[in-house]
C-alpha cells in the first residue's frame, strides 16, 4: 500500500458499503477501493482480517484492517477529526452513536432482506443488476450472474421467504417511523449539524429510497416503487433525499492525497 493511502474493501451496492464511502468522502481523506465479486469477498474478508470479519467494508488504515461500518467511523474520526462526524458534546456523541447502532441493527438487515426479495421476482431486473457486479469481461453472461447472485442472496441474506419479507417491511417501516419520532421537528437528529446518526439512517435507506446521489441507479419493480409513491410524502423518506443531496460529496476525496 503506497504511501500510507487508505484502501477500502467494499460492495458497490451495499448500504454499509455506502456508510463507510460516505464518511471517507465527507471527511475527504483519499483513498483506493477493491470491490470483489459478492460471496468472494467473504473469504477476502476473512484473509484481510485474520478471522474476525467475513464480510465488507473492511478498511487498510495506517497498517490496520479494519471490518464492521462503525468501527471503521470510529477510526476514522481518531484519525481524522476534521469535518468531525461525532459531537463534540459528550452526551450527543452518545445519543449519536446509539442511533447509529440502532439503525445498524434494525434498519440494515430489513430494508436488504426486503429489497432484494422484491427484485428477485423481476428475473431480467436482476439479472442486470448482477451483471454489472462482475467483471466487465463476464457481464455477457447476466442469467449466470443473476442465477448466482439469486443463490448468493437467498442463502446469505434470507430473500427467499415471503413471511420474512413480510417481517422486514414492516421493521422497515418501524424504522422510518423511528426516524421521524428522533427528528421531531429538528433539521438533524442529534443537535444542530450532521453526525454519524444522520450518515448510517440515510445510507442504510438509500435501497428504498435510491436519491440520485445514491450507488444504485435502476427503475424499481412494481412493488418498491408502490411502496415508494406511498411514501414519497412522509418527513423520513424527504429527509433521506435532503440528506443526500446536502451531505453526500463525491467530489475530489479519492483522487486527494
Amino acid at each position: 500500500m503506497a504511501s500510507n493511502r487508505p484502501v477500502l474493501w467494499h460492495l458497490p451496492l451495499s448500504h454499509y458499503s455506502e456508510k463507510v464511502r460516505w464518511a471517507l468522502d465527507h471527511k475527504r481523506i483519499g483513498h483506493d477501493r477493491h470491490a470483489p465479486v459478492g460471496g468472494v469477498h467473504i473469504p477476502v474478508a476473512l484473509y484481510l482480517t485474520r478471522g474476525r470479519h467475513y464480510t465488507f467494508p473492511v478498511l487498510e488504515l495506517d497498517g490496520h484492517r479494519i471490518g464492521d461500518s462503525s468501527a471503521i467511523i470510529a477510526a476514522l474520526e481518531r484519525r481524522q477529526p476534521d469535518s468531525p462526524l461525532y459531537p463534540a458534546d459528550r452526551n450527543e456523541r452518545e445519543r449519536a452513536l446509539v442511533l447509529e447502532e440502532w439503525f445498524d441493527e434494525h434498519l440494515g438487515p430489513s430494508v436488504r432482506r426486503y429489497v432484494f426479495h422484491v427484485m428477485r421476482s423481476d428475473r431480467e431486473l436482476f439479472d442486470e443488476l448482477a451483471a454489472q457486479q462482475v467483471p466487465a469481461p463476464l457481464r455477457r453472461y447476466r442469467r449466470l450472474a443473476g442465477a448466482y447472485a439469486r443463490a448468493f442472496t437467498g442463502t446469505r441474506f434470507q430473500t427467499v421467504s415471503d413471511d420474512k419479507a413480510a417481517r422486514a417491511r414492516e421493521e422497515m417501516l418501524a424504522a422510518l417511523d423511528r426516524l421521524e419520532s428522533e427528528l421531531g421537528d429538528n433539521q438533524y437528529l442529534v443537535g444542530e449539524r450532521f453526525t454519524v446518526a444522520d450518515l448510517t439512517a440515510a445510507s442504510l435507506f438509500y435501497p428504498l429510497v435510491l436519491p440520485s446521489e445514491g450507488p444504485l441507479h435502476l427503475e424499481p419493480p412494481p412493488e418498491v416503487a408502490q411502496l415508494r409513491d406511498e411514501l414519497a410524502g412522509r418527513r423520513g423518506y424527504r429527509w433521506v433525499n435532503e440528506m443526500f443531496a446536502r451531505h453526500r460529496d463525491k467530489g475530489a476525496a479519492r483522487a486527494a492525497g
